[in-house]
């Protein structure tokens, strides 16, 4: 409610499905859902309750037509403002290559607006990053072990297999590990160079998870990124759901996949996630009915980077959502190998068939299967070995070939056979080329079904299914005219688009337009709010840094600067929910904080314990000292030792043992009475803020249970905003608990009589119930929310210590010319100079002492 934003409405109401929330609550899968598992290729076989999703289908428009006319997104409202200030943005990304090689591209597309880029993912692309201009950020994860791993688990949803084989836990620490290194690449220095960094906006593909609380911690602008789709649609399913065997398909179906798939991931790493925002982010944990859906409910903005031509924009999707096109990197300078021209030169034109970053169990089987449907076929074939290092028997026909550039590669083949990545289909598909995919997880079975709904390719062959004969038949089919032509069509549309040039337009749209920029230096962005004499003053990191080495500024005043703030509240369906919810969550807390006071100072006792005994065996396999080489080597090292020194040792020895177990107390003492301190937190926190809110917020949400519309609030961010939306809540709830019993009764009258009157009459005398008690308890309880957010903030604030420190190290690095060539001192040519340098010292003055802008 107060936390999220209001959503951007399209230009056709008819085509909007209903909001997420009231046609599905994430913790309440019952009603919905009949059953979700997760089948052997990995996939979530999902079956919806027929009955339920009948009557949800009267709110959706259901149309043939379900995405956009136009197969290009509308223009960008980027070029009705000056130009963006040149910002510092860092780009999160998990994944293989073809994954990162996208995000390359549209990182050099950032820079050639001026922007400071960082690409933040696997350790093994550093080189690849490094190569083409980018900074780099390393987050650990091994992306071919991940790729196994999704072979198996796509999405990161379990199967039973990997339980007991104990990848779940393995996947769970590297997750862990790579949340806190993409919160690293937010405000450490670059660990080549060691220039200083903070990002001014984030943009990043789902599944790096650590986006929307980086953002949040931050206050900065997010913008999300991505080769499959990830909002709610009508048009097509989550791909990865599998609705094969529902007894309910279309819109509805495909509309609540999404939840569904985003539901069962959140329960895998939400604790994880909980954790990292509490311990690293200095955040508050976010509800689990709330964290599956963060990126809908809070309305950010996502690009998606395919193109149109394959699949157009939906309908539903708000002008927030563009698809703007693959994005495709500058074609890299290659000369083949000598064999590899006589290979191409020798017969027809072959095929291609790789597997790019995937890892499967048994190589040997696949090659083996892959060379007798080339021999079926009767046709020859180039074969990439990829990660699974594919290799077979020699063969005239056949080519095995290490590291080559797709575009230049394929525009060599005839066909591409291939795992159905977005990155590979779309320079398959850039070079005219009719592909047949063999997905094995993720999103590569929705291209292998978009691919052969477009014409340029048979039905995807999932890899668990695939056969010689069957591979045969597809690369007999991909060969025909028909496919050819409709591969070409697509080509030809394709070169038309620019995909980078309008995703960085996309991103200057969603960009905020107020706060910005500098007040002192609009060609910078604003790190910095000082409190000026009646309003504030918002300054660059380097703006702050010039004006406190000259005295102008008391630090008192300087406060860090959100951008966009980000405030993530729960939302509430009604009363006896949101109520029963929040005292079971207090209970827990207060049962978790109760167990801790005796579990927490045995667990740091056996930590202590096994410190300690670490520390003695290094002690006791201490090496002697080394005897010189020219000692006499019938002298002893230990006999020049004299015994007071020995006896030294003893006493030293003996009162280190006594230190030990007074620490070993202090600290068992202190896990003890902070698991305390817990309990008494967790109890007053529920009932004095969580069961009082949840119980305002539910009694506002009661007019949603009967067609009604509740008036969405400001944002609570501390004591004052709560005791402004307690202002505002009440008089909008008083209000219209004195005149809904007349509105309604006179509506009801209208529509259907004197039966209206007393459906409106009990509509009227229900809204005036609850909504006069929703703003009575919100008189307590949104002030309460508040002050408990501004104690959290002044408690919690080793983050916030960070992120000061972090810009401030920055802004010295900037204002030494380090990082722009501008320095402060006028020395050959670097310098700042002297007109602009006392032009920003009377600006500053100007505006601190300005009333209104």
């Amino acid at each position: 409610m107060g936390s999220r934003s209001e959503p951007v409405s399209n230009s056709n109401p008819e085509d909007r499905p209903p909001p997420f929330e009231e046609v599905f609550e994430p913790l309440s899968l019952a009603p919905t859902l009949q059953a979700a598992s997760v089948n052997d290729d990995g996939l979530v076989n999902i079956d919806f309750d027929p009955e339920l999703c009948r009557r949800l289908t009267k709110s959706f428009s259901v149309k043939d037509d379900v995405y956009e006319a136009s197969l290009k997104p509308g223009p960008s409202s980027h070029n009705d403002y000056e130009p963006v200030p040149a910002l510092n943005i860092v780009i999160q990304v998990v994944g293989s290559r073809g994954d990162v090689q996208p995000f390359v591209a549209l990182g050099n597309e950032l820079q050639r607006h001026g922007h400071r880029v960082r690409l933040a993912t696997h350790d093994v692309f550093r080189d690849f990053v490094h190569e083409s201009g980018l900074e780099f950020y390393p987050v650990g994860g091994d992306p071919s072990d991940l790729m196994a791993y999704m072979v198996k688990n796509p999405g990161l949803i379990p199967s039973m297999k990997s339980i007991r084989g104990g990848d779940i836990q393995r996947k769970r620490k590297m997750i862990a590990d790579m949340l806190e290194a993409f919160w690293d690449s937010c405000i450490k220095s670059d660990p080549s160079t060691n220039d200083p960094f903070v990002v001014d906006a984030i943009i990043a593909n789902p599944p790096s998870f650590g986006h929307v609380h980086c953002a949040q911690a931050l206050g900065v602008p997010l913008h999300m990124m991505f080769t499959m789709p990830w909002t709610s649609t009508r048009a097509f399913a989550h791909p990865l759901a599998n609705l094969k065997h529902s007894s309910v398909k279309g819109p509805v179906a495909n509309y609540l996949s999404y939840g569904v798939v985003e539901f069962m991931t959140w329960q895998g790493i939400g604790d994880i996630v909980n954790k990292w925002r509490e311990r690293t982010l200095n955040l508050e944990p976010v509800p689990m009915s709330e964290g599956a859906r963060l990126l809908e409910t809070l309305n950010i903005p996502f690009t998606y980077c395919w193109s149109p031509a394959l699949v157009p924009k939906p309908r539903d999707w708000s002008s927030k959502i563009n698809v703007c096109g693959f994005f495709f990197r500058s074609p890299p300078a290659y000369t083949p190998p000598t064999k590899l021209e006589e290979f191409l030169n020798a017969g027809p034109m072959p095929i291609y068939i790789g597997f790019g970053s995937i890892v499967v169990d048994d190589p040997d089987r696949i090659i083996v299967m892959v060379l007798k449907a080339i021999k079926m076929a009767g046709v020859r074939a180039i074969i990439s070995q990829g990660w699974s290092n594919l290799g077979g028997q020699s063969d005239p026909d056949v080519f095995y070939i290490g590291d080559c550039p797709h575009e230049w590669l394929f525009q060599h083949v005839a066909a591409v056979v291939h795992h159905g990545g977005s990155g590979t289909t779309a320079c398959g598909l850039r070079y005219g080329k009719p592909t047949v995919i063999v997905p094995f997880f993720g999103d590569q079975l929705f291209w292998g079904l978009m691919v052969a709904r477009a014409g340029a390719g048979p039905n995807p062959i999932p890899y668990s299914q695939l056969t010689s004969r069957g591979l045969a038949e597809a690369i007999s089919f991909s060969l025909t005219e028909e496919v050819e032509a409709a591969a070409v069509s697509i080509s030809e549309t394709m070169a038309t688009e620019t995909g980078t040039q309008e995703a960085v337009e996309a991103f200057h749209a969603n960009l905020p337009r107020n706060g910005l920029r500098c007040d002192l230096m609009p060609d910078q962005p604003a790190a910095w709010a000082y409190k000026g004499d009646h309003q504030r003053v918002l300054l660059s990191k380097k703006a702050a840094c010039i004006l406190a080495h000259n005295g102008r500024i008391e630090p008192q005043r300087l406060k860090l600067h959100e951008t966009r703030p980000v405030v993530i509240d729960n939302e509430r369906w009604d009363p006896f929910t949101a109520v029963s919810s929040a005292s079971i969550s207090t209970i827990a807390q207060m049962g978790q904080a109760t167990a801790g006071v005796f579990l927490r100072p045995y667990e740091k006792l056996r930590q202590t314990s096994s410190s300690e005994a670490t520390t003695s065996r290094q002690i006791g396999s201490a090496p002697e000292p080394t005897k010189s080489p020219s000692a006499p080597s019938s002298i002893s090292s230990t006999s020049l030792t004299a015994p007071s020194e020995k006896s030294t040792g003893t006493a030293k020895t003996a009162r280190l043992e006594a230190e030990q177990g007074n620490g070993r107390l202090e600290s068992v003492a202190a896990a003890s009475a902070n698991s305390a301190g817990r309990f008494v937190a967790s109890s007053a926190k529920g009932v004095l803020v969580d069961i009082p809110l949840s119980a305002a917020e539910g009694l506002r949400a009661v007019p949603r249970l009967y067609g009604g519309d509740v008036t969405a609030h400001g944002k609570i961010t501390g004591f004052k905003s709560g005791v402004e939306v307690a202002g505002e809540v009440f008089g909008h709830g008083m209000y219209e608990a004195l005149t809904d019993i007349v509105a309604y009764t006179y509506k009801g009258k209208r529509e259907e009589g004197p039966r209206g009157v007393a459906k409106g009459l009990a509509k009227g005398m229900t809204s005036m119930v609850t909504k006069a008690s929703a703003a009575t308890i919100g008189l307590v309880a949104y002030p309460a929310k508040g002050l408990q957010r501004s104690i959290h903030a002044r408690v919690k604030h080793g983050t916030r210590n960070s992120i000061e420190e972090a810009k401030k190290l920055e802004g010295e690095w900037l204002v030494q010319g380090e990082g722009s060539g501008r320095g402060l001192e006028e020395e050959d040519g670097k310098g700042l100079a002297q007109e602009d340098y006392a032009a920003l010292l009377a600006d500053f003055e100007t505006l601190r002492r300005r009333r209104s802008r």
